[in-house]
């Protein structure tokens, strides 16, 4: 008589790694790190928030030759986003991934603020929260309010006032030229955001970057809420060269969320880069990642 024995596999579900992109870029920037994940056998997810990625504005009057009056001048596509429409995105997001297992939603920059809103909306699809120098406001309403506080004093964004086109408050949204040609503005900038690089990896990411953000997005309140937010368990990741948003502010945040929860603490890691410099180290990032599945 032919016996037939069936072996039974368990599949361990892992995570799907949802990463959120900071002022000016898009889910462009996260190809070095989702290559990383990749062969550490991790699925992700990068987003493009309303108006980013392929849906994001480049007039004419901002190729080249630029025409600046005519761009300081030019309506904006995300002067009605809100941090509510980003929130609301992700949330979608979200929900569809969490239909085939973990979720670990990642932000940088000013993406923390839409990981934020998403923890506080649906902290039941969420099991992990990673802020890589991004923002998390607890005691201050945004960014913005935030900026003003002594930890950020440490900051090199005043130079790059320059680098504004058109009136905020009449647009609605910051506008940057990134494609400058002047050698002082493009050196502030690369001491500001990526000194680490070279100048070529920094012209580089430079040509990635959208001009306009969302001044609804920077001034939204995006406080954390304790009582859903603040039961996802969350990482940090200090970036110490950052003069974006310098050190001592993210350790301030990282502390007012702990105090705030003192039961939940942050999970901190450190990385000696600057703030978009870590996209530089994406096989560090990736296992920073890859460890908190463990």
């Amino acid at each position: 008589m032919a016996i037939t024995i069936r072996i039974m596999s368990t599949h361990h579900v892992g995570p799907t790694f949802v990463l959120v992109h900071g002022s000016g870029s898009s889910s462009f920037m996260w190809a070095p790190v989702q290559r990383e994940l990749a062969l550490l056998g991790h699925r992700s997810f990068a987003v493009d928030l309303p108006g980013h990625g392929f849906g994001a504005q480049y007039p004419v009057a901002y190729q080249a030759p630029q025409n600046l009056d005519a761009w300081a001048v030019e309506p904006s596509t995300l002067a009605e986003v809100t941090l509510q429409d980003n929130v609301g995105m992700v949330v979608d997001v979200v929900r569809r991934v969490a239909q085939h297992g973990p979720v670990v939603l990642v932000g940088a920059s000013l993406g923390g603020t839409t990981i934020t809103g998403v923890g506080n909306t649906v902290p039941e699809l969420v099991d992990t929260l990673v802020y890589i120098s991004a923002w998390s406001c607890v005691q201050r309403s945004s960014p913005v309010e935030y900026m003003q506080e002594p930890e950020f004093a440490d900051n090199l964004l005043a130079p790059l006032a320059a680098l504004n086109v058109g009136d905020p408050a009449g647009l609605g949204v910051g506008r940057a030229n990134y494609r400058t040609a002047d050698p002082d503005l493009l050196a502030a900038l690369k001491a500001a955001v990526m000194a680490d690089a070279t100048d070529e990896q920094f012209r580089a990411f430079l040509n990635i970057l959208q001009p306009d953000e969302s001044l609804a997005v920077m001034t939204a309140d995006a406080r954390v809420q304790a009582d859903t937010w603040g039961t996802i368990a969350r990482t940090y990741i200090r970036l110490t060269g950052d003069r974006s948003l310098p050190v001592a502010m993210q350790d301030r945040l990282i502390a007012e969320a702990d105090a705030l929860t003192p039961d939940n603490p942050y999970d901190v890691h450190t990385l000696d880069t600057s703030h978009v410099g870590f996209l530089l180290r994406p096989a560090e990032v990736a296992g920073i990642l890859d460890r908190l599945t463990a």
